[in-house]
């Protein structure tokens, strides 16, 4: 996914969801919830099974449905001058990208569920912000060593230079070697962590200003709602840095950028300061709708599986009987 990104209780609750500040807003906000349950350890496995099953389910379901869109963004970015895109193919390149997105996004919030509890445990409550950003970061760090190659198939595939993910492996392989598998890994991180950071941030924050002022946790065309919110204000931000993220990855071998400062002043003195914002229409779109759909699968996820959870631990052990 590109880019491929999706709080939990303080003290893990033993029951549903993995969502922070609620018992810890409890202390001043005298209203139930589902997750109001007694205390338990930190069962770090837990939550990174739940985590892992949660995102990748996520990732794979957002990225099938807006991959089209991604594709003509990243077309946009390509191009330079005033040079047209393609509408063909705009699946191009799905079966592999969909390969690294399954992992990628598993192992973000299978990172980033534990990390962020671990910190909100941790900070005090009035910096539960600074839990989320830097859990966001974390995880990023986390899922940039999968997300990097499949970005760069990905996006060599959607502007035409391969035909298919094995092909673009053996020659990615045998022009620029190794390496070239993680072109663009600066432009990356630059664009993706604070991404991450921001994003999840937003969401988390907003869900815990929404439960306190509606007494209750949130359904699921809430988190959407709030999902889709995060996501296109975070997209919109983050604009000039996927143009020179895609402008590196892209390149090749023909290297026309020696790095980052090349690539911004080179795009800026050719094209135009605007060019950094080039694809910032279907970005926000992709981001905004992905942001929608990631949120409300993961939430869903995370709730089904704390319900089979709680289910299971209420069923008799047969060694105990």
């Amino acid at each position: 996914m590109g880019p491929l990104t999706l709080a939990v209780d303080t003290k893990t609750s033993s029951k549903p969801h993995l969502d922070a500040p609620i018992l810890k807003m409890q202390k001043t906000k005298p209203f139930a919830s589902i997750n109001a349950q007694e205390d338990s350890p930190f069962d770090f496995l837990r939550i990174l099974f739940e985590g892992v099953i949660a995102g990748g389910t996520a990732g794979v379901v957002v990225e099938t449905a807006l991959y089209p869109i991604d594709t003509i963004k990243t077309r946009l970015q390509a191009a330079r001058g005033g040079g047209k895109i393609m509408l063909k193919g705009l699946y191009s390149g799905l079966a592999g990208n969909l390969a690294g997105v399954l992992p990628a996004s598993a192992l973000f919030v299978g990172v980033y569920e534990p990390t962020k509890q671990k910190l909100l445990k941790t900070f005090p409550e009035n910096l539960s912000a600074v839990a989320h950003l830097t859990a966001g970061a974390v995880g990023g760090i986390a899922a940039s060593l999968i997300r990097v190659p499949t970005e760069v198939i990905k996006q060599r595939m959607q502007t035409g230079q391969f035909t298919s993910a094995p092909d673009a492996v053996r020659l990615i392989v045998s022009k620029e070697g190794f390496k070239g598998f993680y072109a663009g890994y600066g432009s990356f991180l630059l664009r993706d962590l604070p991404f991450d950071a921001i994003q999840f941030c937003i969401y988390e924050q907003l869900r815990i200003g929404y439960r306190v002022a509606a007494q209750r946790d949130l359904n699921d065309p809430e988190n959407a709602a709030i999902g889709a919110f995060a996501g296109a204000l975070t997209g919109a931000i983050t604009t000039p840095l996927d143009v020179i993220k895609t402008r590196l990855m892209v390149q090749g071998s023909a290297n026309q950028y020696k790095g980052i400062v090349d690539c911004v002043s080179t795009v800026v003195r050719e094209e135009g300061p605007t060019a950094l914002l080039k694809g910032i229409g279907p970005r926000v779109l992709w981001i905004g709708i992905g942001g929608s759909i990631f949120f409300g699968v993961l939430e869903r996820t995370k709730r089904l599986l704390a319900q089979r959870r709680a289910v299971s631990d209420q069923q008799p052990n047969p060694k105990q009987d």
